[in-house]
């Protein structure tokens, strides 16, 4: 495929409202309430930019990219509708990958037939710039690959969320990086084939040896920063395929991924450099792996949290993954109607990583039809627990752990996290106290004096509790 010599004056101006709808997407998306028009400002951008590259190149079989087209927009209409809100995070992960891999292959494919793409200089050899773009192309979607697969494969439970720590890890990373680099550069003078080839190994291997040493509580910015990857391989593939809008959507998403992971970091007192380098967090010893059963705490019913909540004056729900797995988000719903009904101010505290992605309580709390100005982030809601009567936390376990701001051996320790242990009384859902958190951490907050523990499915609990107030 090679662009046509001569482009008409309306391409540019095609690529140029792409990417401005590319922009008002993000912007879009940066609010619950206008979300839905940023995502279809996005597609409409997307199918305008596809659209014209396809009109303006040669392509050796048309019917064969539509029929590819086609059968991909099946793979992912149907995907997405039969796909379940818990299973979002290792879907995005999963989309990461193959952004990765197509940056691969694209960067295979103009190693091994340069004149495809119009990069062949006048001494029959690839044009050197061209050799930069590629290499790095090649590099930046080898590691969003095999990193999104470790991420995957970490969420979806078929690898523990647990950090692997290999020793000398920050040393053989380092080594591993810099002897990419280096190979890029000397890639510039030399296209051999080792040269290129061997870059893409150690690409594929440092993805994996970056994202196995990170915990379950820190995988929501390990999804973010691996968006911001897929952004930049398929930028630097733009470049290599003289497509300006894939350089401009790859920039837009390269770099609104790695704002948000920064904002992230800074929300968890997390160092954005050590999330580059892979195994943040991952230094602090680990605290006890599992609950003391032998701990008295105490166990409360539907009854006791319907009588405790409608009698209290402010109610602050806290959802988490748990809520997400039982699929409690309309039930919840329901409660906080009542309540509000009964006089009882309502609101909902999102802690920055709470579930496994970016915003996937916000997400859920949407589906539900929960008012937007009812939903509070962890700065905005943190002092007003104090002056609470009932926090009622529902499936959130590592992120409103106590021992986060105390027990420096835990490796969640310096991570902000809600502050719920300051109100009067604590409400926390979980299905039974055999199990620790995605962190495998010991949550303090269970033994403490105003917490109730109310031990079921999130959603027959809520459910029980709806029926009680009644």
């Amino acid at each position: 495929m090679h662009e046509v010599a001569d482009t008409p004056a309306w391409v540019p101006l095609a690529y140029l409202i792409a990417g401005a709808l590319f922009i008002l997407a993000l912007r879009g998306l940066s609010s619950p309430e206008s979300s839905r028009r940023g995502n279809r400002m996005g597609m409409i951008g997307m199918a305008i930019a596809v659209v014209t590259t396809l009109v303006m190149h040669d392509i050796a079989s048309l019917p064969e990219i539509v029929i590819a087209i086609a059968i991909g927009a099946a793979i992912g209409f149907l995907t997405a509708r039969r796909i379940a809100m818990t299973a979002m995070p290792q879907l995005v992960a999963a989309f990461h990958s193959l952004v990765g891999m197509a940056a691969v292959l694209v960067a295979a494919a103009a190693y091994l037939n340069p004149g495809a793409f119009g990069i062949l200089g006048a001494d029959g050899e690839i044009l050197q710039v061209s050799r930069v773009e590629m290499g790095l192309g090649m590099a930046i979607g080898a590691i969003t690959f095999s990193g999104s697969v470790i991420a995957f494969l970490k969420l979806n439970g078929n690898m523990s969320g647990k950090p692997i720590m290999l020793p000398g890890r920050h040393v053989i990373n380092l080594g591993i990086l810099a002897a990419i680099l280096g190979l890029i550069a000397y890639f510039v003078t030399d296209q051999s084939g080792w040269v290129f080839w061997t870059v893409t190994a150690l690409s594929f291997l440092i993805g994996f040896l970056l994202i196995i040493p990170i915990g379950g509580a820190d995988m929501p910015v390990v999804v973010s920063m691996l968006n911001s990857y897929s952004g930049w391989a398929a930028a630097a593939m733009g470049f290599t395929l003289g497509n300006s809008a894939m350089i401009i959507t790859g920039a837009l998403v390269g770099s609104s991924g790695a704002i948000l992971s920064y904002i992230m970091c800074r929300a968890m007192n997390r160092s954005f450099i050590s999330v580059i380098a892979g195994g943040f967090g991952g230094d602090a010893i680990a605290g006890p792996g599992g609950p003391a059963l032998d701990r008295p705490y105490k166990r409360g019913s539907a009854e006791d949290a319907a009588f405790l909540m409608k009698q209290a004056e402010q109610v602050i729900i806290v959802p988490g993954y748990g809520m997400a797995v039982a699929q409690a988000q309309h039930a919840l719903r329901e409660m906080g109607d009542l309540l509000e009904r009964e006089g009882v101010s309502v609101k909902y505290a999102i802690h920055p990583v709470a579930g496994r992605m970016p915003g996937h309580m916000n997400v859920l709390l949407a589906e539900a039809n929960v008012d937007y100005d009812k939903v509070f982030e962890l700065e905005d809601i943190n002092s007003e627990f104090a002056r609470s009567d009932v926090a009622f936390v529902i499936g959130a376990n590592d992120v409103t752990n106590p021992s986060a701001k105390t027990d420096k051996s835990s490796p969640i320790y310096g991570m902000p996290v809600l502050d719920v242990e300051k109100a009067k009384t604590v409400l926390f859902i979980k299905r039974s106290m055999g199990g620790a958190g995605y962190a495998g951490v010991e949550n303090e907050l269970f033994f403490r004096d105003n917490t109730m523990m109310l031990l079921a499915d999130a959603k027959k609990m809520v459910e029980e509790i709806v029926k009680n107030m009644g």
